[in-house]
């Protein structure tokens, strides 16, 4: 009976608008564009806010505030480190035009003696991603990456890593093991992190989940031998396509770490192989 409970649990998907995901991202408005927020503390790694979580947050509110629906560009500088609790989110219409919109939005929190401490910073441009035309011309491939049941998850003995993981607990993702030399004390050093995600709940991908998808894997950082919490400084993300239902398939590469700093540049492909998103962000390499 309780194996009959367990698979009638997991064949209850959470869907686009009624998920875990929508619930801790969720915005409510004050007053003219400006919105209260909760950051959760589900969407927490070693000691920090997921900075892929804040962006999908900034997101929706910059989704409320223009008049175009989807992401098309967002690029965001991490200011000071976010914690769990109350957020106000003030956004500003830059341009509104027939295809595109810009906006701007800060996150803030509130410091100990009750003032405003800005989070991060976002500027947007929005538009409609079911207006874009079919044409493709491109080089790109997806990522070779083994079969599902052939890679690896957080259940199947991976290291851990100091603090909290809460945010593994909301993702189901599976690593190429060709990636996951780090949780057993032999990193590739080849700063490469491949796997397939999806929300724990099932809900699928949706343009503002795919904020959340580039930043949401271990850090390269850890396949060139580095452990411990890799601080983003900036991310872009380009939303170039509404994904397909299904698990997605994301390929992270760092070519280059340097004077404490790295690039993370992510691909993200759906079960369609269109590529769906992609990113690049400037992070801080763990020190120690």
């Amino acid at each position: 009976m309780a194996q009959a409970a367990a698979q009638e649990s997991r064949a209850v998907r959470a869907t686009i608008g009624d998920s875990e995901f929508d619930r801790d991202t969720a915005v409510t408005l004050r007053e003219e564009g400006v919105y209260d927020a909760e950051l959760s503390a589900g969407w927490t790694i070693i000691h920090a806010v997921n900075g892929g979580y804040l962006l999908a947050m900034l997101g929706r509110a910059l989704g409320e505030a223009l008049p175009h629906p989807d992401p098309f560009s967002v690029s965001a500088h991490y200011l000071t480190a976010s914690v769990p609790g109350p957020a106000v989110i003030r956004t500003q219409v830059v341009r509104t035009g027939r295809t595109l919109s810009t906006g701007e939005a800060s996150l803030f929190q509130y410091a100990q003696d009750g003032s405003e401490v800005e989070r991060i910073r976002v500027l947007a441009t929005y538009g409609d991603l079911d207006g874009l035309t079919g044409e493709i011309r491109t080089t790109a491939r997806p990522p070779a990456i083994p079969p599902l049941d052939r890679c690896l998850g957080a259940s199947d003995g991976t290291a851990p890593i100091p603090g909290s993981s809460a945010i593994t607990e909301r993702l189901d993702v599976k690593l190429d093991p060709a990636t996951v030399g780090w949780a057993v004390g032999a990193p590739s050093g080849k700063g490469e992190m491949r796997g397939w995600f999806g929300l724990a709940d099932g809900r699928d991908a949706d343009p503002l989940s795919l904020l959340l998808t580039v930043d949401a894997l271990p850090p390269t950082s850890f396949e060139l031998g580095l452990k411990g919490w890799t601080p983003t400084v900036e991310l872009t993300t380009h939303i170039r396509c509404r994904p397909a239902p299904g698990p997605l398939r994301v390929s992270i590469t760092t070519r280059n770490l340097a004077g404490g700093f790295l690039e993370e540049d992510a691909d993200v492909w759906d079960s369609s192989d269109r590529l769906v998103a992609q990113s690049r962000q400037l992070a801080r390499a763990p020190r120690g």
